[in-house]
């Protein structure tokens, strides 16, 4: 191919793609994607020589953060926070959160500078999304084994008192898989486990449903999300016997949040 050919063909593709951007939801799904997990594993290139010098500390996700959250504004997402005031409490605790999509961790880097020092319980298959998975392991990061409760349970209890000590909070999807489907699904009980034998409150924060993405029709469009910090719940006093209960009784307070205010989102949006 030729230098003039080399230059028209460029010049095509650079005229084309804002017409299948505004007229295809498919390419405009694939491409904010692409470019969702190419800035993250851009950032991650960038950010691991200064993260190596503070390996495994909790504050290297604050700076990941204020690298990565402009990547919401690319994608025409629009986050707001309400309840702030249990969030920016400087004391560890159990945060249980829905989760409907990769997604969810853009509304995660726009709380990361008012938590300052919180990790995430994360599937062990992550670790291995170089360079993404390098970075996580430097911001101090939980991996687990999804496969082996045994061993998951053993790898936070070895965690948990060290993050007591520095007054961390630990973030757990409770419902484990991601899932769009407009409700909050049945808890797994490790978190439960977890808040209970080592008397830390939970956290419960609520992501208002997701109404700009569908998976299946492959459309993500602009949008806005509430994000929810409800009070913390005591778990002194409580054993074992208890998490059932406590489980049941926190899903129902995140249920009601997320149906109360997507609801009103809904309503305020005209959809």
């Amino acid at each position: 191919m030729t230098s003039s050919s080399t230059e028209i063909f460029i010049m095509l593709i650079i005229l084309i793609l804002p017409f299948l951007y505004e007229s295809c939801k498919a390419f405009r799904y694939y491409l904010k994607f692409f470019l969702y997990y190419g800035i993250i594993m851009l950032n991650s290139i960038i950010v691991i020589p200064i993260m190596i010098w503070h390996p495994r500390d909790v504050r290297n996700l604050v700076l990941a953060s204020s690298m990565c959250n402009h990547i919401s504004r690319l994608l025409g997402l629009n986050w707001e926070l309400k309840g702030r005031e249990y969030l920016d409490k400087d004391e560890a605790c159990i945060i249980v959160a829905n989760h409907q999509s990769s997604l969810d961790i853009l509304g995660m880097f726009e709380l990361w500078p008012v938590m300052q020092k919180c990790t995430v319980v994360a599937k062990k298959e992550l670790f291995y999304a170089w360079p993404f998975g390098i970075a996580a392991w430097l911001c101090g990061l939980i991996f687990i084994d999804r496969l082996n409760s045994e061993s998951a349970k053993t790898t936070i209890n070895c965690s948990i008192e060290q993050l007591k000590t520095d007054k961390v909070k630990l973030w757990i999807f409770p419902e484990g898989t991601r899932k769009n489907t407009g409700e909050i699904h049945s808890f797994k009980k490790g978190a439960f486990y977890t808040a209970i034998n080592s008397e830390l409150p939970i956290l419960p924060i609520v992501f208002t449903e997701f109404y700009f993405l569908d998976n299946y029709q492959k459309r993500l469009d602009t949008g806005r999300i509430v994000i929810t910090v409800l009070p913390p719940i005591s778990t002194k006093g409580l054993n074992q016997a208890d998490v059932p209960a406590l489980a049941e009784s926190t899903r129902q307070l995140m249920v009601d949040a997320f149906n109360t205010s997507s609801q009103k989102l809904k309503e305020e949006l005209l959809l």
